[in-house]
């Protein structure tokens, strides 16, 4: 649009439009402002993701009607989380597996049998409750 020009042009506008396969219409549209009421409900939005941003659409959505008295679908916040870019924090894929990097120690034992006592040694933990903690 910034390439149109209306003021001291050799080509009228409507062939500027033409050459720049532009709708002569959308030289003239001013896109809306937000309602306040949207402003109001990203404004709280982002305030719950500050604080926990763990949480995910549902729990912003119940926490908007607890906290705000603000009655808003879990898709519309998603919508608006979307517009804010902001999204829940999770955990990843293949969270169980092991880094390549670490060092990997062998199993020393493998295929030897206890042929005599304190020939293997070996490390039993026993942990026992007690009323005051572990033990």
């Amino acid at each position: 649009m910034e390439l149109v020009d209306r003021h001291d042009a050799e080509l009228p506008l409507k062939e500027q439009a033409e050459l720049l396969t532009l709708s002569r219409r959308s030289r003239y549209y001013r896109p809306a402002p937000p309602a306040a009421e949207q402003v109001a409900i990203k404004h709280a939005i982002d305030r719950i993701y500050t604080d926990q941003p763990a949480d995910g659409s549902r729990r912003i959505a119940v926490g908007l009607e607890r906290d705000h008295g603000l009655i808003v679908t879990r898709k519309a916040v998603q919508r608006h989380m979307r517009e804010l870019g902001s999204a829940g924090i999770s955990p990843g894929p293949n969270l169980s597996q092991r880094n390549p990097a670490d060092r990997l120690s062998p199993y020393l034992l493998r295929g030897v049998t206890a042929a005599y006592p304190n020939h293997v040694c070996s490390i039993e933990i026993t942990s026992i409750r007690l009323v005051a903690g572990w033990m």
